[in-house]
């Protein structure tokens, strides 16, 4: 009988491509570490951003404004990502009982205790976050108020010193857009069309 052969074991991967694998997994394990590093770097946040809020009529006998000083906003440079997070109940009027109509009758703050917006800086590539300077920002997103969620695009200013950024814009929301009614019996003093300004300076984190 012939001598039996010996079947060497098949080997699918060598010593060296082992440690190539190992160097590329390595590798690629540090360059996403850099990357999420430099990124979260780059994010600048405040949770004292200014809310104005306006819908004063020509003809109404007091003003219909609040200021909101708890807003919290997160800017992401590397995405051009812009969040916003408005506390309804933190809208300070000057009368206490403009206030409590405001949360109660109008903005359901006890049902929707929060407005947001969240979207995106279109013109990313204007902004210079590294370079000092004022620069207009054209922002497209979902704004919700009320509990309704709308499609806005608004325009506004990103002012960049040193590790801080300053973030102004100034836009008008239809009450009726979000489910907010304005009974008859006001209407003549409360406008149907509400002016909102935000100002705010973020950190980077």
């Amino acid at each position: 009988m012939p001598a039996p052969q010996i079947t060497k074991p098949l080997v699918t991967n060598s010593k060296s491509q082992i440690t190539k694998q190992m160097k590329k997994i390595f590798l690629s394990a540090a360059l996403l570490s850099c990357i999420s590093a430099a990124s979260f770097a780059q994010n600048y946040m405040t949770r004292t951003g200014k809310v104005y809020f306006n819908a004063t009529t020509k003809s109404s006998p007091e003003k219909i404004e609040a200021v909101n000083n708890e807003t919290a906003c997160l800017l992401m440079p590397a995405i051009g990502d812009v969040r916003f997070q408005v506390p309804v109940k933190s809208f300070k009027f000057e009368k206490q009982l403009m206030q409590d109509h405001f949360n109660e009758n109008y903005m359901e703050s006890d049902k929707y205790p929060k407005a947001d917006f969240a979207g995106k800086i279109t013109n990313l590539s204007e902004i210079n976050f590294s370079k000092d300077g004022t620069y207009n920002a054209k922002v497209a997103g979902k704004l919700t108020i009320h509990g309704v969620s709308k499609d806005v695009n608004e325009n506004g200013t990103i002012t960049i010193k040193g590790n801080t950024a300053k973030l102004a814009a100034k836009f008008s929301v239809l009450m009726a857009d979000y489910k907010i009614n304005i009974p008859r019996v006001v209407e003549d003093k409360v406008d149907k069309s509400a002016t909102i300004s935000f100002e705010g300076e973020l950190t980077k984190k």
